[in-house]
Order: C-alpha cells, then structure tokens, then sequence
C-alpha cells in the first residue's frame, strides 16, 4: 500500500512540475506574420517546456484571432506548445 501512495505522490509531483513549465512566459519579438499562410516568425528565448533554446522559428496560432494582435518589431512574452504536433502560441500576455 505504501509503494502505491508513494507512486501516486510522485506522479502528482510530476503533473505540477509540469503545469509550472507550461505557465511559463517566454520573451520574444515578432519578426514575421504571415497571414495568409496563418503563422508567426518569432526571436524567442528558452523556451524550458519545450526544452528549446534561444532561436527564430515559426509558429501557428492557437487562435486565428492571435495573428491580428501581432505585427512585425514587436516585443511580446508567450507561452508555446506542441499542439496537434505543430509549435503552437498557446497565449499572449
């Protein structure tokens, strides 16, 4: 019985190292919107979730809606996410 709480503290543990990572804000600075292909090139430090370092890539919005807050020079903080299997910017701060 023990062995079976202390794998189910574990686990717990895990789920909410997790979820901490995933509410991270990365920096970053927009450096392309292409709304006809509906994506965003960003300048992006870490981003830790996703175990990434500092680099420029692309990424899909969680909403379409996104892509129109955006515009080119822009500093933004974000969190991203495999969504789907596509680099996703799951929120804008």
């Amino acid at each position: 019985m023990k062995n079976i709480v202390a794998a189910l503290l574990a686990a717990s543990m895990a789920l909410t190292a997790n979820a901490a990572l995933a509410t991270e804000y990365t920096k970053g600075m927009i450096k392309k919107v292409d709304m006809k292909a509906k994506k965003v090139t960003i300048i992006h430090e870490e981003l830790k979730n996703l175990d990434m370092p500092a680099m420029t890539m692309v990424f899909y919005p969680g909403e379409e809606a996104m892509l129109s807050r955006m515009t080119e020079g822009q500093e933004i903080e974000f969190r991203a996410d495999r969504v789907n299997g596509k680099l996703t910017v799951v929120e804008l701060k």
